[in-house]
């Protein structure tokens, strides 16, 4: 018999929609910023009156909670006696500390200093990188401070032996209670380092980060709002009591962290939301998001009203099962019982121990003891929770295992973000060291963050620098003739030679980087917001020792002394230059001092073949037969520099943005009759009123067989020089003469 179908009146019931999960992972980037002298981690430097100001407090709140102010008053009492020269000392200082308040203005104002600087260099990870410096210092002094506060009370200690026993006694056992709550008191100090933090952010920081970067900030700033920072690893049990849940410590505890993570995750793997296969990146982010808990299961009191409460109802079914199979459903009851009992009997009684007196027999018998033992403690609040665990029932169960939920989640947030909180740290070194200091800003990677009155003018930052070597030519043949004479060779180079070039290096703004007993090395640096002429005002300073040194040698030559011969390099670099530090020191670290060095060099076998040759041009580059397969290595080259100032590629087209260069024809015998020359002429502006003409020869280097200097081909290498001889200028004005003249 065929079956009859049946007629359902009315609509089906709508399926809710699947729960909308978000997800979240907290990050920091620090990304734009330079790494400090190690090339690992950036350098931050912190105001030293911030700095002094903030171990001062944390000592004095140490002191506070530790009960310890009245050991220190008495180290006061012992010490001043002794030693009144050390009123200034830091005992001193804690004895008669500034009020807390006196903490928060500079707080404020080193952390408004990095918003500001910030701001000026258009990168807010300046801003974070202020902030995790500030959070990496008050944690380390957290603990120097504690046992600078710790050594102390030893040594007030001391000063009691063999009298005052009584008074000795009674401090020794304040002394060691401190000792014992060393983890109590560091969290006391630290929850009230974190308000005065959050209390700035709400009240000044975020204002005026959304006046200075706009509403959009795409930094998570909630990381340095997480009541876990000043924690040791986010594991503290009164912390998570008051603000989250208490989870288990002991291996043998059910409810520890990891093991309710688990059970979570595992919560969330049955919900087959979407039809998808979750892995542990998915999950996890979202356990980070406590905003869940109520998509899920409606904060532990859905609606169900409403088919979206009707789902969230089973789902919170479904949870509160899966907490029952997996026996921790008592823990969790017990760990929100828990929490006024903590004001009552802590830390006399541990609180693990406590909560697992809720649920346990054996340990509640263990507890009351411990009460007992103690005296003034009464057992009525303990068997008035005992008795609110066993009675939780229903509904009752299900409100407190949807709050677990989100607790559970707003911890693992917090967790997650303090685990990347201290990775960034990581990144921080704090400069404490003057000596690093200073290396550190010379190389332009120091990120100083001081108050208002500690900020000093800064030097405007270097952008690209040029070294210019004089070297001496046959310095030691010139050294040996003048000891064969019997003359002074110091005082012979420092008047002819030291001596007239330091005059000129006001002028023309260069530094002296090197002194060696042959050579004089010398550095201009360009600067921001200021004309860029570094290179052009090398040339004529290089022009100008030159000169001075030949009209030196005149005067040498009428006393009949030998006279000196230069050769120079000018080596310009994109960059700024590096510094290490030698004492107080400071030593160039640049590519282009080598390329300098190079520059200025003469081989003797091109000085032989080239001198007989009178050439105007004081600078030559050879390569030999061999450079063709040698990638232009310098080992298979042949300078000629005597006289002359030879420039890198890098320089001659600095030059040619600094000022205009203007092509130029001159008479001029050519090396072999056929070199390939170009000659570029234009005038460089000292001052308002001072210009100085300057000729550049740029010209191919030729090809040779080094056994006889013979011609073998013209390359496309290009090298550079600055002309010195008077008849090259002397014959350029001709001809611009006789132009006009036409």
């Amino acid at each position: 018999m065929p079956r009859i179908p049946i007629f359902r009146l009315g609509q089906a019931p709508a399926q809710p929609d699947p729960p909308r999960l978000a997800s979240y992972k907290p990050s920091l980037s620090l990304e734009g910023l330079q790494v400090g002298v190690d090339n690992l981690r950036q350098d931050v430097y912190l105001s030293p009156r911030f700095v002094d100001t903030a171990r001062s407090q944390i000592a004095h709140l140490i002191a506070r909670h530790g009960e310890v102010e009245g050991l220190l008053a008495a180290e006061g009492a012992i010490i001043v006696p002794q030693q009144k020269r050390f009123a200034s000392s830091p005992a001193a200082a804690l004895r008669k500390p500034q009020e807390l308040a006196d903490l928060k203005p500079l707080l404020t104002e080193l952390q408004l200093a990095t918003l500001n600087r910030a701001k000026a260099q258009g990168n807010l990870a300046v801003d974070v990188l202020g902030r995790l410096a500030l959070i990496k210092f008050l944690r380390l002094e957290l603990s120097t401070q504690f046992a600078q506060v710790l050594e102390r009370c030893r040594m007030m200690l001391r000063g009691f032996e063999g009298t005052r026993q009584q008074k000795a006694l009674e401090y020794r056992e304040r002394l060691a209670a401190f000792q014992v709550r060393k983890k109590i008191i560091l969290r006391k100090t630290g929850q009230e380092l974190f308000q005065k933090l959050r209390e700035i952010e709400k009240e000044t920081l975020a204002r005026t980060r959304r006046s200075l970067f706009g509403q959009e900030c795409n930094t998570d700033y909630r990381l340095f709002l997480n009541r876990l920072i000043f924690t040791e690893d986010g594991r503290d049990d009164y912390i998570c009591a008051e603000h989250y849940v208490m989870f288990g410590n002991f291996d043998r505890d059910p409810d520890r962290f990891a093991n309710m993570r688990n059970i979570a995750c595992q919560f969330l793997r049955s919900l087959s939301i979407d039809g998808e296969a979750y892995d542990e990146g998915m999950l996890d982010g979202w356990l980070c998001m406590p905003e869940n808990a109520e998509e899920l299961v409606g904060g532990g009191r859905p609606d169900d009203s409403t088919p979206q409460g009707q789902a969230q109802k089973t789902r919170l079914e479904m949870w509160l099962t899966l907490l029952e199979n997996e026996n921790v459903m008592e823990q969790v009851i017990a760990s929100y019982e828990v929490v006024p009992l903590l004001a009552e009997y802590a830390p006399r009684i541990n609180a693990q121990q406590l909560k697992n007196a809720l649920v346990s027999r054996a340990e509640c018998d263990r507890v009351e003891k411990l009460i007992e033992q103690h005296g003034k403690l009464s057992s009525k609040s303990l068997y008035a929770a005992v008795g609110r665990v066993v009675s939780c029932r229903g509904g009752e169960r299900a409100n407190i295992a949807g709050r677990f939920l989100r607790d559970l989640m707003r911890y693992h947030r917090d967790l997650r973000r303090l685990e990347t909180l201290n990775a960034a740290m990581d990144s921080v070194n704090l400069i404490a060291n003057e000596k690093l200091r200073e290396l550190s800003a010379v190389n332009g990677t120091l990120y100083d963050f001081l108050s208002g009155d500690e900020q000093k003018p800064s030097e405007a930052k270097i952008l690209h620098h040029v070294v210019l070597k004089a070297d001496i030519r046959d310095s030691s043949r010139l050294t040996r003739s003048l000891f064969e004479r019997g003359l002074n060779a110091a005082s012979y180079f420092t008047l002819n030679f030291y001596d007239p070039v330091n005059k000129l290096l006001p002028k023309y703004g260069a530094d002296k980087v090197f002194l060696e007993g042959d050579a004089i090395i010398l550095a201009i640096l360009e600067r921001e917001n200021e004309p860029a002429q570094a290179v052009s005002r090398a040339c004529v300073l290089a022009r100008e020792i030159i000169e001075i040194v030949q009209g030196y040698n005149e005067l040498l030559e009428r006393a009949g002394l030998p006279g000196l011969e230069l050769g120079i390099g000018i080596a310009y670099q994109n960059s700024a230059p590096l510094y290490l530090m030698d004492g107080a020191q400071r030593i160039m670290i640049s590519e282009a001092l080598n390329e300098s060095d190079r520059l200025s060099s003469c081989n003797k076998r091109a000085r032989k073949v080239m001198e007989p040759l009178n050439s105007p041009f004081r600078v030559y580059t050879f390569l030999t037969a061999s450079n063709a397969d040698a990638d232009d290595s310098e080992e298979f080259t042949i300078n000629y520099n005597v006289g002359g100032i030879r420039m890198n590629e890098a320089a001659f087209h600095k030059l040619k943005t600094e000022i205009s260069l203007e092509p130029c024809q001159i008479e001029y015998p050519a090396l072999w009759g056929s070199e390939k020359t170009r000659l570029h002429s234009g005038l460089v502006p000292l001052n308002s009123d001072i210009f100085r003409r300057i000729v550049v020869r740029e010209t191919s280097s030729p090809e040779i067989d080094p056994r006889n200097f013979s011609l073998l081909t013209w390359t496309e290498k290009l090298y550079y020089e600055v002309c010195t001889d008077p008849t090259v200028y002397t014959q350029l004005e001709g001809e611009k003469a006789a132009k006009q003249g036409k």
